[in-house]
């Protein structure tokens, strides 16, 4: 068994990354508690604990100088230019060559493999509510909170102006109507509402999911 916490400090997770992670679980894990269908909660969690692995290789780290510290930004700088030099520039599949490296199973790499604006089109369609709930509770986290997926949207619409990879106005109108399709699809079978999900919803979870197992 492999202990978060304990994966965290191997691969040098910085703790904002961390939080984020352990946020998107968090939401995940309320998501299905309160759905009226099968799931499988404990492949979902561990695939958003993971999903973010290697993005320190797409931070920019002067925008939030306050979160290099205590290291400091050279030590930081260091860590970001190992894993690029171990994983390459492509920071999604640098997430899936670590989560290959951990030996997780194939449905939780499929599920870290989807939390990935590509493939919401495909998400939307299928009928894999995994995928769904996994990359719906990553569009609901910014690094300061839990907030509604329109809100996540504006804030890395600015976090990521500079990514090779930012949407244009077209693309996030086209990611955002099936995002929220997503969304009315995952809330149809449950019995709570989007906007029951937020900080303090979410806050029984946190502390469990910084020891979780896998």
């Amino acid at each position: 068994m492999n202990n978060i916490k304990d994966i965290y400090k191997k691969y040098k997770i910085m703790p904002n990354l961390q939080l984020h992670q352990i946020r998107v679980a968090a939401v995940a894990a309320q998501i299905c508690d309160s759905l009226s269908i099968e799931v499988d909660k404990e492949s979902i969690i561990t695939a958003c604990l993971l999903h973010d692995m290697a993005n320190i290789i797409k931070f920019n780290l002067n925008y939030f100088p306050e979160l290099n510290e205590p290291e400091g930004l050279e030590y930081w700088q260091d860590v970001k230019n190992d894993y690029i030099l171990r994983y390459g520039n492509d920071e999604h599949q640098a997430s899936l060559m670590i989560a290959r490296e951990l030996g997780v199973s194939d449905y939780i790499y499929e599920l870290i493999y989807c939390i990935d604006s590509s493939s919401v089109e495909i998400i939307a369609m299928e009928d894999d509510f995994g995928k769904k709930i996994c990359i719906y509770a990553d569009n609901r986290v910014t690094p300061h909170g839990i907030v509604s997926a329109e809100e996540r949207s504006l804030e890395a619409k600015e976090r990521y102006k500079d990514h090779p990879h930012a949407f244009n106005e077209e693309g996030r109108s086209f990611f955002m109507n099936n995002l929220f399709s997503i969304e009315k699809q995952i809330f149809s079978h449950t019995d709570i509402k989007s906007e029951s999900i937020n900080d303090e919803s979410v806050s029984k979870y946190l502390e469990k999911l910084e020891s979780f197992l896998f």
